[in-house]
């Protein structure tokens, strides 16, 4: 050609904006590529025609039996939602465990739902708690209550990060991870990757204190995610794979939309999810730390696992939205067991297992719900928060760090226990080899019901 190419003259040919360009303009010019050349080096970036989904759901294990009227409706409820998923074009094979529950519209993958797809990351299907994990520490035979007042001086829940003075410095080396990643690389990101190391969160986030049953020895369980570093990739990623989604599979729900693996934005994001792992790893270590400084233990033995993930096994990827990984495949730098919490006044399991073709290689990751928080708390309306509280914590060292009741954290919200275990066993879901005995837990607690904003409004009102 007699001018230069522009990433316009490219669009008009038929190719959709994407991170190649820049090269692509580049090797045009640079070479001055005549018309036919340009054509034959752009084909390399051709998309392929659009993708429809699936006539019928690809088919999918359900490890999961109702034992009441209530259980039913979940039950129907998961297995709808997840042959909705299971159409989407990518998807080759999926499980539901037992603690399994809707998480939006009809399509969405549900809690304890595991997708397997095809060269494909679905966003979506980790949602915004990216990396939600557990790490246990065995601080021998140290005092239970002495370790839960120390957690409770070092750990932060609710909204926001820790306050100035307060706050753990990423090491470097996690900093210029960051920095190299175009998902990761702008200020907000960076700021809150120190604002939010150290904290845990709310909702069914928690510290958990108890003693193994095998050894006596005291115990602590953290239970987080990603926090705002990863609600922010989450965001990203969305964003990168709907606009995918409208070239490669218009038909496909949003949010079951995907970024392939084999763009430069699959690898990108692959590689981000790497980063925001390790962050997450940092994030409870951080906290561990913190609790045996502060206590003046010594650690005795340390483990941890994801069950809010995406692990990857050659060209297909497992969404694990809620499921605990066994196959040892998925997390080749980890060793030691997994673990599997289930309400604050039942032991968190310390479970094995093998791989089968019903479980894909996941056990639960914890008890689940039948229904909403917000239908717990009608239920329970004619009821006082104190009452509820005294009796279903009965004997154990409970505690909100807003200092407000959250009954929908409590275990009548969640799923019988027991039935749970009962279900791990029955579809091989894992072996039980130890159990953390409960002594006591932290939580956030109802902490909107104080909230600036609410505490604003209140003062409007009594003028």
């Amino acid at each position: 050609m007699n001018r230069k190419v522009t990433g316009k003259d490219i669009r008009e040919l038929g190719f959709p904006p994407g991170k190649w360009y820049r090269e692509a303009i580049d090797h045009i010019n640079i070479n001055r590529l005549d018309e036919a050349a340009m054509m034959d080096y752009l084909e390399q970036f051709r998309l392929p025609p659009p993708k429809p989904l699936h006539k019928e759901p690809v088919s999918f294990s359900l490890n999961i039996a109702a034992e009441n009227e209530l259980e039913a409706e979940n039950v129907e409820s998961v297995s709808r939602t997840m042959a909705a998923v299971m159409r989407t074009p990518t998807v080759v094979s999926g499980a539901v465990m037992p603690d399994a529950c809707p998480a939006g519209p009809v399509g969405t993958i549900p809690v304890g739902g595991v997708v397997a797809a095809k060269n494909a990351i679905h966003p979506g299907m980790h949602s915004a708690d990216i990396c939600c994990s557990v790490m246990l520490s065995d601080f021998g035979d140290a005092d239970p209550k002495t370790i839960l007042d120390a957690a409770q001086a070092s750990t932060h829940f609710g909204p926001g990060g820790r306050p100035r003075g307060k706050q753990f410095k990423p090491p470097v080396d996690l900093v210029e991870r960051f920095k190299a990643n175009w998902f990761l690389n702008d200020d907000k990101s960076l700021s809150i990757a120190q604002e939010h190391l150290g904290t845990q969160g709310d909702g069914n986030h928690f510290l958990f204190v108890g003693k193994s049953a095998a050894t006596g020895n005291t115990m602590m369980i953290t239970h987080h995610g990603s926090r705002g570093p990863g609600a922010r990739l989450f965001k990203k990623g969305m964003d990168a794979a709907e606009r995918f989604r409208k070239l490669l599979s218009p038909e496909t729900l949003k949010q079951n939309a995907w970024i392939p693996f084999d763009t430069d934005e699959g690898k990108e994001y692959w590689d981000a999810l790497q980063t925001i792992r390790a962050w997450t790893r940092l994030n409870h270590e951080k906290i561990h730390e913190s609790v045996a400084e502060k206590a003046g233990v010594t650690l005795e033995n340390r483990f941890w696992n994801e069950h809010n993930f995406v692990f990857k096994d050659e060209d297909i990827f497992y969404h694990a939205k809620g499921a605990t990984p066994l196959d040892p495949k998925f997390m080749p730098d980890i060793t030691g067991p997994r673990l599997i919490p289930l309400n604050m006044a039942e032991p968190v399991l310390i479970v094995s297992g093998a791989t089968t073709d019903s479980n894909l290689g996941f056990a639960p990751h914890g008890a689940g719900r039948n229904m909403s928080r917000s239908q717990h708390k009608r239920n329970l309306a004619e009821r006082s928060n104190d009452a509820i509280f005294a009796e279903e914590t009965a004997g154990l060292d409970v505690r909100f760090y807003s200092n407000e009741i959250d009954i929908s954290e409590l275990p009548s919200a969640y799923k019988n226990a027991a039935a749970v275990r009962k279900q791990m066993k029955d579809y091989n879901l894992g072996e039980v080899l130890d159990e953390v005995m409960p002594y006591g837990c932290i939580m956030a607690g109802d902490w909107q019901k104080n909230a600036p904003w609410r505490k604003k409004k209140r003062r409007r009102g009594r003028r």
